[in-house]
């Protein structure tokens, strides 16, 4: 056999061995193995949530506690979102309402205001900016007592409208993202569009605003889960029951009075988490889009 064909056949061997056995990269595997670890842990709590939801209530005192229920009963949904006194359809109902015209409200405006500060230049422009971005700075507790004291004069109390109408006023951080992210569109786009006889508002809501989708829709995220998880605002400004909202009605599990099994409170949390989690699985890839283009060119 003659060298020639003896190295050929080394090489398919060598060739075959690497093809069964392929290399592994190690910091990559550890990488995965290290997110998924902090992916279960993290998913640990809303994992245990939705188990003790389906457990019944021969479960609930088991020491030590099982992960797993003896079967699954899941009739403690029902019970726990159709009581008499606690009508969770009525408290979805609520939610939506001040969730729905919330977000529209400071969507709007915000993109108004971020055009303003964005595309029309102004003498104090970046003053009334900076202004703008302190008022992040300021706690909402600061202006609770006269907020609500203002709010008892316009005989607002007790409604949702002290919880909705200062959302069309605007919020800062959604300026100031919008604002990054317009300044990334050219301006060439606008000034074709004055030559056609367009308008700052046909710029902004024709032009601008289709182009800024991930921006957008980051806003709405970020607006969407902030309302529906509102706590303070709802328990301090509505007092009836039928006009409360999710995160408040959770409480009425745990009144000292007549307390409530862990598996209704916890069918009732599973059922009030799921549309922001499902919202945030459907609008991962714009929300991460939307935060990482604003940043690509200074104001």
């Amino acid at each position: 056999m003659s060298i020639a064909t003896r190295e050929s056949i080394v090489t398919r061997k060598s060739t075959t061995v690497a093809t069964r056995w392929p290399r592994i990269d190690v910091g990559l595997t550890a990488r995965y193995v290290a997110l998924t670890a902090l992916a279960i842990i993290y998913a640990m709590p809303f994992i245990w949530m939705v188990s003790l939801s389906l457990k019944p209530d021969t479960d609930l005192n088991q020491i030590p506690p099982s992960l797993f229920p003896s079967h699954l009963t899941f009739v403690n949904y029902p019970h726990a979102l159709l009581q008499p006194m606690l009508y969770f359809p009525r408290f979805f109902l609520n939610t939506f309402e001040y969730v729905g015209l919330s977000v529209v409200g400071e969507i709007i405006v915000s993109s108004v205001v971020a055009y303003g500060f964005a595309r029309i230049p102004f003498k104090g422009s970046n003053f009334l900016f900076a202004i703008v971005l302190s008022t992040m700075m300021l706690p909402n507790q600061v202006t609770l007592i006269p907020q609500y004291l203002l709010f008892k004069q316009f005989g607002w109390l007790d409604s949702l409208k002290p919880l909705i109408i200062p959302s069309w006023f605007g919020v800062a951080f959604y300026i100031f993202l919008l604002r990054q992210f317009f300044m990334t569109l050219p301006r060439e786009l606008d000034d074709a569009a004055y030559i056609d006889g367009a308008s700052h508002l046909d710029i902004l809501f024709r032009i601008l605003l289709p182009l800024s989708i991930p921006a957008l829709i980051t806003c709405v995220a970020l607006s969407v889960v902030a309302r529906w998880n509102d706590f303070f605002g709802p328990l301090i400004y509505v007092n009836s029951i039928n006009k409360t909202v999710l995160a408040v009605a959770l409480t009425f599990f745990n009144i000292p009075a007549q307390p409530s099994p862990q598996n209704l409170l916890m069918a009732a949390s599973v059922v009030t988490a799921l549309p922001v989690i499902l919202l945030f699985l459907f609008l991962q890839d714009y929300f991460v889009q939307g935060v990482t283009m604003t940043g690509l060119k200074e104001g």
